[in-house]
């Protein structure tokens, strides 16, 4: 059969509410036109984010009523524990209430003023936790993926003879860890190659550097590898994704992501000493290490996700609807990050709309425009965002995992098609408020 189903049944629906443009715009102005700031009832389709929105399954949610709240040593964890373990193999297991506590806790621990910390693409919170300890965080993609019409199989990948350059320049002292993001989501979420991460492994490895995954999707980035990458074709995702942690000292991973949770995530690592350093600030800011800020019924939701996950005929559909978003809109011409991601579809907002330059935000501009025109909301990944690191102005819509149909993407193509043929009617944005870290969450505009 060549038609691709959802892989599943849906057994509770929540309503949509619809709105009117007229609704929408002011909507809009009351959030200084930041869609970060519109309150979620007045979003009909909601393509902000996939961290936290999935829908969990019926296992999920009966394993969430076994959840353990003993605030020490519960059966949750345990059984957490014993999924990551397996899957991972690292020594250290621990839990942290998202992604980006993790990442505060690894960095505050290991870096220092002057630190530099190399990656494929460092996400938003990622940067904005290096910056926060005095340290430079440092983007070293490929230099194709430039382009964001070529499509390359493994357009995430590291350029391994620039992050040798960096340590020769640097010193390798001065790098406490090198990190790849699994997939590359500020490079238009694509995949690593396994021989890509075995690469950076070697390099950070005979420079005496722990090699760290940023493991957010770590599921998705396992199947392209399966279906892109030759030697893998007969691996089951598990095995591909137990290969790549084996190639790390450790990880950060959000459960919001690719364990299907709704909060949670994990710090992992193989060096006792930091581990003992980040337990102890777990302790201060999160909470004992055996929840870590968590109850034990999200611990339980997430060692079933992480099961779940790897199963391959959910990953093909998953793979197959996100291209799907992705060629329907491109074939009409409009221009996406090529090929199509994993996770989430980014329009070229830059290419799209040559009239509005960076510095008034063409993917501002287009996020604001696609939600006053259909009540979609999406997210800038560009100027807003990044300010002078980005690399691109981008928008992306990322897809929340077993939430939407056919029908409701459908509805999102028809919706971008409707504001491509007027796109030179859409106008930049200015900031006129802004915080002075990860601004894109608070800040507000008005149009030009």
């Amino acid at each position: 059969m060549k038609t691709i189903i959802e892989p599943f049944r849906i057994k509770s629906v929540e309503p949509l509410r619809h709105t009117t443009p007229e609704e929408r715009e002011g909507y809009l102005q009351a959030a200084g036109y930041n869609l970060f700031l519109v309150e979620a009832r007045n979003i009909l389709i909601d393509l902000l984010t996939d961290s936290g929105t999935s829908a969990m399954s019926t296992e999920q949610w009966a394993a969430i009523m076994r959840g353990d709240e003993s605030y020490a040593g519960s059966e949750s964890f345990v059984r957490l524990q014993r999924v990551a373990t397996a899957l991972t193999g690292f020594r250290h297991i621990i839990p942290c209430h998202q992604g980006r506590a993790a990442e505060r806790i690894l960095f505050s621990v290991v870096c220092k003023p002057g630190h530099v910390i190399p990656s494929n693409t460092h996400f938003d919170t990622t940067r904005a936790n290096i910056e926060h300890t005095g340290s430079r965080a440092v983007d070293l993609p490929l230099p194709a993926a430039a382009d964001t019409q070529l499509r390359l199989d493994f357009k995430g990948n590291m350029d391994v003879a620039a992050l040798e350059t960096l340590i020769a320049a640097e010193g390798a002292p001065n790098i406490p860890l090198v990190m790849l993001t699994i997939t590359n989501n500020s490079g238009g979420g694509q995949p690593v190659s396994m021989a890509n991460i075995e690469a950076v492994k070697a390099v950070a490895s005979r420079h005496g550097i722990p090699f760290y995954l940023d493991a957010c999707r770590f599921a998705e980035n396992a199947w392209f590898i399966r279906e892109r990458e030759p030697g893998y074709a007969s691996w089951t995702p598990k095995q591909i994704a137990q290969k790549m942690f084996s190639l790390a000292d450790g990880c950060t991973f959000s459960a919001k992501k690719d364990a299907f949770a709704n909060i949670g995530g994990l710090l992992c690592t193989n060096d006792d000493k930091v581990a003992l350093l980040e337990t102890n600030l777990l302790i201060l800011t999160e909470g004992f290490p055996t929840y870590g800020g968590l109850a034990g019924r999200d611990l339980d939701a997430i060692a079933v996700g992480l099961e779940e996950i790897l199963d391959p005929d959910y990953l093909r559909y998953r793979i197959i609807s996100t291209g799907y978003l992705g060629d329907h809109i491109s074939s009409q011409g409009v221009p996406i990050v090529e090929p199509p991601g994993g996770h989430a579809i980014y329009i070229d907002a830059a290419r799209m709309l040559p009239h509005i330059p960076p510095h008034q935000f063409p993917g501002q501009a287009l996020a604001v425009e696609l939600y006053r025109h259909a009540g979609i909301r999406s997210v800038e990944i560009g100027s807003v965002m990044f300010g002078a690191s980005a690399r691109h102005e981008l928008l992306r819509l990322a897809i929340p995992r077993r939430v939407y149909t056919q029908s409701h993407i459908d509805y999102v193509v028809e919706a971008i098609l409707e504001v491509n043929a007027r796109k030179h009617e859409i106008r930049g944005m200015e900031i006129v408020e802004q915080p002075p870290f990860l601004r894109h969450f608070s800040a507000r505009f008005r149009p030009l």
